[in-house]
């Protein structure tokens, strides 16, 4: 939908100004007329997109968990959204936030709700926030949404940081290791054999195979360079496409070693979602239509869709959630016993808490494996390399 600003007249000559959202200008010519006003001026209200540009800072789930923090804190103790908005704008931190904030209080001044306004940035706010935001202005209890999404947006956040800080020390070292072989291979490797081929020695496999590999290095490192840069961007334009993003999420949900900790994720994070939707009164199919694009994995969510379609056609959530074999046979047993018992978005909601425990737990054991692993991993290959420089000295010393 677009929205337009328009200037009519009145059958009594009053001149009045408003907006309308609509799909064409036609569509505000045609509500004018049949209000009985006569059009003067139609132009269309176009909101700079500035989520996407390069020189602003990307609104993480942080700022998001904060921006609903804050507007509980200023709903709750009595300040109204027009207002809560106009004071959000002038303290919040991250400049693309602020900008947005400062277009939704514009809008929401000439007459559009807030969830209206938001919708008209999707890249800034997440899909899920905006439906929970019209839920809380449908039901009257805006304040206690927000409240909710803060929570909900912390934890997010809170495993994000987790999984970052969890590859943080495996990423530097294996950074680490692979400049020190580059090293040897093009510095140190070079200055030996120079002294080998002096003396005339005979070169060891091992030797020469090492060799190849520092001169390839040192004349075609621009052709490594150049293969790694297109081998990175094809990743980033084929995750980009539909079946691009299909297969490498398939691959996080079937790859042994990160499959059992993606799926915890997956279950976390769909189980914390749907229980926050349906404690704010929003039905189970919408609900389930609104996790299937959140849980951030294409595959999951294409068959949390067809999930839908069969409790459309009334079979038991917790069958359907069995038939999808993706989540462990927990989830769908609670989500079982809640349907029983009537509490379906609380026992949800504690299948989340337990969850998030087990993500943090698969995260630490990963990390203490990976660790080792890599060490011995960079200590052979060193070791090969200083062997391989070492074995021709000792044909050297026993010429000698």
């Amino acid at each position: 939908m677009r929205n337009f600003k328009y200037r009519a007249v009145s059958e009594n000559g009053q001149v009045i100004e408003g907006y309308h959202e609509a799909q064409t200008e036609e569509e505000v010519v045609n509500m004018l007329k049949n209000n009985k006003y006569f059009p003067v001026n139609i132009e269309e209200e176009i909101s700079a997109d500035i989520s996407t540009s390069l020189f602003l800072k990307k609104v993480t789930k942080k700022d998001i968990a904060v921006f609903c923090r804050q507007f509980y804190t200023m709903l709750d103790a009595g300040i109204g959204v027009v207002e809560a908005l106009d004071i959000l704008k002038r303290q919040t931190e991250n400049k693309t936030l602020k900008q947005t904030i400062d277009i939704v209080y514009e809008d929401v001044q000439k007459g559009l709700s807030l969830s209206e306004a938001m919708k008209k940035h999707e890249k800034v706010f997440p899909n899920l926030l905006i439906n929970m935001v019209e839920a809380g202005e449908v039901s009257g209890n805006l304040d206690v949404i927000m409240e909710r999404m803060a929570i909900h947006y912390e934890k997010e956040f809170n495993i994000e940081n987790k999984i970052k800080n969890a590859f943080m020390y495996p990423a530097i070292l294996s950074i680490v290791a692979i400049s020190v072989v580059i090293f040897l291979l093009v510095v140190v490797m070079p200055t030996f054999i120079s002294m080998f081929d002096e003396s005339g020695t005979a070169l060891p496999t091992p030797t020469r195979i090492l060799l190849t590999i520092s001169n390839w290095l040192k004349n075609y490192w621009y052709l490594f360079i150049g293969i790694a840069l297109i081998f990175i961007f094809g990743i980033m334009i084929l995750r980009k496409t539909e079946e691009g993003r299909r297969f490498f999420d398939n691959l996080k949900i079937m790859f042994p070693g990160i499959k059992n900790m993606n799926i915890k994720i997956i279950t976390s994070r769909f189980t914390r979602t749907l229980s926050t939707l349906l404690s704010s009164g929003i039905p189970l199919l919408q609900a389930l239509d609104v996790v299937s694009k959140v849980v951030d994995n294409k595959v999951v969510g294409d068959k949390l869709q067809l999930a839908k379609e069969d409790i459309r056609k009334g079979v038991p959530m917790s069958k359907t959630i069995r038939d999808i074999e993706i989540f462990p046979p927990m989830v769908d047993s609670m989500i079982g016993i809640g349907e029983e018992s009537g509490a379906l978005d609380d026992i949800l909601y504690k299948t989340a808490d337990f969850y998030d425990e087990e993500v943090e737990n698969s995260m630490e054991r990963m990390t203490t494996l990976l660790e080792p692993i890599l060490i011995v991993f960079m200590g052979i290959v060193i070791g090969f390399i200083v062997i391989s420089i070492a074995m021709p000295m000792f044909d050297i010393y026993d010429t000698i």
